[in-house]
């Protein structure tokens, strides 16, 4: 009997993925674990591995490269050794005798192949969408969770995708006899992490009570450090800490000496993580990314440097897994490489806080009666007061300031 290969869920929000390409060929043999295809999840992409063996049947219906499909949905079957397959196994039905797949005209309801739906949100009524309409949506990159169809019951149908994509791309009308239109997958992707973005972004906004602290650090210190560590460094290779590195594990200190700060709600209650897992946030060209570093506090500077380096640039190449995403119990985002010198960072729920860091400028400061230069940096701290007071994240971010201006003792493994 044909055992269906299924898009699995590459994270507890996800509902959907985008289909990047298959591993494997059509009559291929698989094995248990072999990578058979590629799923962009929120934001990252991962190679799929199959779960049984036989041998793959890729479906000529199944999805295309930069096709947006459900969790759970079919995209092929595996079959014993010697297994006939007879097309039975809840493939779409084949079009009627004398006519071509692009002249079966669109169906309200595919009898095999399931309609999709979509909560629109508490008290609202579900969303339905045509599987052609859904194909067509991934083709054009078109967000249909807001649109109302023209179908029986205000179901989506192709039209409806296609008229709010030339609502806002000017796309000429191709005959059905033409090569179907290049897609972006790039741009699909895109479209799909900016959503998810602010989704998160608006539930960080709604669900969490975010309040933020502002300190300016003396910095002096942390500035001469990392200059000794770049002048040390004898290989041009070798990976030395950056600021960003040195201020992870300062914050990794810091958070072992409060606790309470690592901390995370979670089903009406508060959880305080053994283990210091820091998401760093990245920049990268198609979306924000934040890659955890895990254990922090059981690394060395070195380690931690090393690691993240890896981390920052699978992330920016897009090879990043979905694991390396998740499980992050707090996260630190630094701008002051972009001239930033203070703003309040948004929660990165169910995190209890979250760090700012802004640029380092060099000011003139009053100490023993005499003016000086120093390098001075500003910290922000915004909370989660569900989670934590005010008191107690006012003394991580002090004790934090502290390190900061004498970082050498705490880096000391």
């Amino acid at each position: 009997m044909p055992i269906p290969v299924v898009v699995p869920r590459l994270g507890w929000t996800m509902e959907q993925g985008v289909f990047v390409e298959w591993l494997k060929r059509d009559g291929d043999t698989i094995n248990v674990g072999d990578p058979i295809f590629v799923l962009e999840g929120e934001k990252a992409t991962q190679d799929i591995e199959s779960t049984d063996a036989g041998v793959l049947k890729i479906l000529s219906t199944g999805p295309k490269p930069g096709d947006t499909i459900d969790v759970g949905a079919t995209v092929g079957y595996l079959l014993a050794a010697g297994e006939v397959w007879d097309g039975t196994a809840g493939t779409p039905a084949a079009p009627p005798s004398g006519t071509t797949a692009a002249e079966v005209p669109e169906t309200e309801v595919d009898e095999d192949e399931p309609v999709v739906e979509s909560n629109a949100g508490a008290g609202t009524s579900r969303q339905h969408i045509t599987p052609r309409a859904r194909r067509v949506a991934g083709e054009l990159g078109v967000d249909w969770s807001d649109i109302e169809g023209t179908g029986a019951s205000g179901r989506i149908r192709e039209a409806d995708i296609r008229a709010v994509a030339d609502e806002s791309v000017s796309i000429p009308m191709v005959a059905t006899t033409a090569a179907p239109p290049v897609v972006e997958l790039a741009a699909v992707a895109a479209s799909n992490a900016r959503r998810t973005i602010a989704e998160r972004m608006l539930a960080s906004a709604q669900q969490t009570a975010a309040v933020t602290l502002t300190t300016h650090v003396d910095a002096t210190h942390l500035v001469a450090l990392r200059k000794q560590f770049k002048a040390a460094a004898g290989d041009p290779t070798e990976v030395v800490p950056s600021l960003t590195d040195i201020l992870v594990k300062l914050a990794a200190v810091a958070l072992k000496q409060h606790p309470e700060v690592n901390s995370r709600w979670d089903d009406e209650r508060i959880i305080t993580s053994d283990e210091v897992h820091i998401g760093i946030a990245v920049d990268t060209p198609h979306a924000l990314l934040v890659p955890v570093l895990r254990s922090v506090t059981r690394l060395t500077l070195r380690q931690v440097a090393v690691r993240s380096r890896d981390l920052i640039e699978r992330a920016r190449s897009r090879k990043i897994a979905v694991a390396e995403l998740q499980g992050g119990t707090f996260t630190l985002t630094n701008l002051g490489m972009f001239g930033i010198d203070a703003f309040t960072p948004l929660l990165n729920p169910p995190q209890a806080a979250i760090l700012g860091v802004g640029r380092i400028t060099r000011e003139a400061a009053v100490i023993d009666e005499h003016i000086v230069p120093r390098d001075r940096l500003t910290l922000s701290l915004t909370f989660d007061h569900r989670i934590i007071d005010g008191g107690p994240a006012a003394r991580f971010l002090d004790a934090l300031s502290k390190l900061i201006s004498n970082p050498a003792p705490a880096l000391i493994v």
